[in-house]
């Protein structure tokens, strides 16, 4: 998996990135209540805004952390945002994406330095 300093997670799957956001996001958010998904087909670039999460405490922007087209979106968390708070690292996921280019996950923290990023 790879980090941003954003608190989003990816993990490769094949020619795909899936995107979700850290237990660290989850637990600084507290209790997540809406999330907006992209469209499938959005094609986006590093650092454009791509999803909204509200939970009871604020409401976040949520930016792309690579350059891509979104492939697939997570419908399940549309229904049941509170996902995020149970699973954030696994069934919570965002959204898959076709990268433009994949030496941009280079770029990005491993999970050692994320967790010292944290603190």
């Amino acid at each position: 998996m790879k980090f941003t300093e954003e608190h989003e997670w990816l993990r490769v799957d094949g020619d795909l990135v899936v995107v979700g956001i850290t237990d660290h996001a989850s637990e600084q958010l507290g209790d997540v209540v809406f999330i907006e998904l992209p469209e499938t087909g959005t094609k986006v670039a590093q650092g454009d805004e791509i999803c909204v999460i509200e939970s009871v405490k604020a409401a976040s922007d949520i930016s792309a952390p690579v350059d891509g087209e979104v492939v697939e979106v997570n419908d399940a968390l549309v229904n049941n945002p509170a996902m995020v708070n149970d699973d954030p690292l696994d069934t919570a996921w965002f959204f898959k994406m076709k990268l433009d280019d994949m030496e941009q996950l280079d770029a990005l923290m491993d999970e050692d330095a994320y967790k010292d990023f944290i603190g």
